[in-house]
């Protein structure tokens, strides 16, 4: 039997914008993700754009337990202030329950997004159909309230730690390797001041994190799109583009060696 690669993450992870990208019908085979995947092995990327890192853990975990076989699992985690919620059932939403939000998925945002987007036509309409979809099965009326009434950075990092905790722990019980490591350091900074000092509760949530498992592209736990950005890598509209990636392969690789097994 194949031994499985499992990737899990958001746009970052899928792999939006690299040349081989197919107006986001699959995902790339020129992420970071794949290129740290042996040859001889299925890849398996559960990542998809836009995801918060709830949903992101929640992919991983369905992966996980419906194959057999894993040779390890790569997690690229997200900015804190998506949510992924299971609504009521319908025919448009992931497996006929699951909504991934964001900001961008409001009024307001809206106009934010076709701000960020405005110079690729193929974002536009996929962001026209995924608007569409979301007023169809009540997302957007429901994103409005979340962010108008509930989202706070607290919250959503309170989500995302439990959310890597959970997985991480799974992981570790079933003795599947893995390695973490993020887009953004917004997952554990707010600007200069961390999250886990904010009271005892999040000093003893983020205690819970196994950083040894990780891998972060610079100090202060640097993301990768922060990371392509400071060093000036060629960018889509959004996104970090083939060169970033396989420069990120070439970092990435003694600490997978390290974690997961040389190859």
């Amino acid at each position: 039997m194949t031994k499985k690669f499992i990737a899990g993450g958001c746009s970052f992870t899928f792999g939006h914008e690299l040349s081989d990208d197919e107006k986001g019908k699959v995902p790339s085979k020129l992420t970071w993700a794949h290129g740290l995947k042996k040859q001889d092995h299925e890849y398996v990327c559960v990542a998809s754009p836009g995801s918060g890192n709830s949903g992101i853990a929640r992919r991983v975990f369905d992966a996980v337990s419906n194959h057999s076989d894993i040779e390890c699992v790569v997690v690229m985690w997200s900015f804190l202030s998506r949510y992924d919620w299971a609504m009521p059932r319908h025919r448009n939403l992931e497996n006929t329950r699951w909504a991934s939000m964001s900001p961008w998925d409001t009024d307001s945002g809206n106009e934010e997004a076709y701000v960020h987007i405005a110079e690729s036509s193929e974002q536009t309409e996929h962001w026209k159909r995924r608007i569409k979809i979301h007023e169809e099965t009540g997302v957007k009326n429901f994103a409005n309230s979340i962010y108008k009434y509930a989202a706070n950075q607290y919250h959503e990092t309170y989500l995302s730690w439990k959310s890597i905790i959970w997985l991480q722990n799974i992981l570790e019980k079933k003795e599947i390797p893995f390695m973490f490591t993020l887009a953004d350091n917004s997952l554990f900074y707010d600007e200069f001041k961390q999250h886990k000092d904010q009271d005892s509760f999040m000093n003893a949530l983020h205690d819970e994190i196994d950083f040894t498992k990780w891998f972060s592209f610079g100090e202060r736990m640097m993301g990768f799109n922060q990371w392509a950005l400071l060093n000036d890598y060629p960018r889509g509209t959004t996104h970090p583009l083939d060169e970033a990636h396989q420069d990120a392969v070439k970092l990435m690789l003694p600490t997978f060696n390290k974690l997961i097994g040389d190859r």
